[in-house]
């Protein structure tokens, strides 16, 4: 799950900020919208109207792109699979599926959005959470395939060619949401502000005395707790961890992220990887990825590149922050038990 603590962060980043008057409070709302809460804070004068359009772009895009709702285009490619329709779609939702197929060729096999059948087998999309029978998962994991989404951008269309198939944009949606409220308040104005985006937390600008934001990353065995807090502006921070949508069967514990190469949760070492980049949906998705791929695969990807950085969270209780970071990050965790490194390219 993609979360962080809205509300820690709100005690760290407002312990420090100079606000434009002796009694200003920011402009703020929460919302539910992509199947999770949302909340965005503006802290410049007259955020008002400028909250209200972010969060209309943000449930807009909701409307377009989840595979639950009935009247999504989403739902719609879904529907179609197999018959060989090309369905029309909006430029932005049919750009955000070539982006969603070019992440899966980055690290083949970890990253997938043709994984929704599977997820419909471990009950997941449902809330009926169950291991699947070997056969069932066989069935679904046939329809795996992001090669047989075909994505025409010039002319806004797409198709599934296989029968059954459904794409999920659940690893990449809010991702792509946070960039368009992004620019949203942006075009109002807005300086300062963070949008917390169900667990993608952004920082446009920097506080209002013109230091970083303080971002809490949490701790994913003890999630009351910080793992380490992160300094932010013009930035997004992605979160990955199996320790908020898991259940257990047969004294066994199975979370949400599959592993598209296997069909089960995926199981690399890694109990969290948080993903800071100034790419809102890069953030999101690599964050998904990198989780799958596990910590030696996620340090040598994240060195063949330079638009990134990263905190791996270890199964040994590691803490691995990449050296972008070193600078304006805190750790949090020693007391219980974390060693905390600094990754080198």
């Amino acid at each position: 799950m993609k979360r962080f603590l809205p509300f820690l962060c709100c005690l760290l980043f407002l312990a420090g900020c100079t606000a434009p008057s002796a009694d200003a409070e920011p402009a703020q709302v929460q919302f539910f919208s992509m199947d999770t809460v949302m909340s965005i804070r503006v802290y410049n004068e007259g955020g008002e109207d400028a909250i209200q359009a972010a969060r209309q772009e943000v449930e807009r895009l909701d409307k377009l792109l989840s595979r639950t709702n009935p009247d999504s285009q989403i739902s719609l490619l879904n529907s179609h699979a197999g018959d060989g329709t090309l369905i029309s779609l909006d430029a932005e939702v049919a750009d955000l599926l070539s982006f969603a197929k070019s992440v899966s060729q980055l690290l083949p096999g970890c990253f997938d959005i043709t994984i929704a059948p599977v997820m419909d087998a471990w009950g997941f999309t449902k809330e009926e959470r169950h291991v699947p029978s070997a056969e069932a998962l066989a069935d679904a994991m046939s329809l795996v395939n992001s090669e047989a989404l075909i994505v025409d951008e010039a002319s806004s269309s797409a198709r599934l060619e296989q029968a059954g198939m459904e794409v999920d944009l659940g690893a990449v949606a809010k991702g792509f949401a946070a960039g368009r409220a992004d620019a949203v308040l942006r075009e109002y104005g807005v300086t300062s502000a963070l949008l917390d985006l169900g667990g993608n937390v952004t920082a446009i600008g920097s506080k209002l005395d013109g230091s970083a934001w303080q971002v809490a990353v949490k701790d994913p065995q003890n999630t009351s707790e910080a793992l380490c807090v992160l300094s932010l502006e013009d930035q997004t921070a992605s979160t990955s961890g199996g320790y908020e949508r898991y259940f257990e069967e047969n004294g066994q514990t199975y979370h949400h992220i599959i592993d598209p190469k296997t069909g089960y949760p995926a199981d690399s070492g890694l109990l969290s990887v948080t993903v800071i980049s100034s790419d809102h949906m890069l953030a999101d998705a690599l964050s998904t990825t990198l989780f799958v791929a596990g910590p030696e695969e996620a340090l040598d990807f994240w060195r063949s590149r330079d638009d990134f950085e990263l905190v791996l969270c270890t199964e040994d209780n590691r803490v691995i922050v990449t050296e972008g970071l070193e600078a304006g990050y805190r750790p949090a965790g020693e007391d219980r038990g974390y060693t905390y490194e600094i990754a080198r390219r």
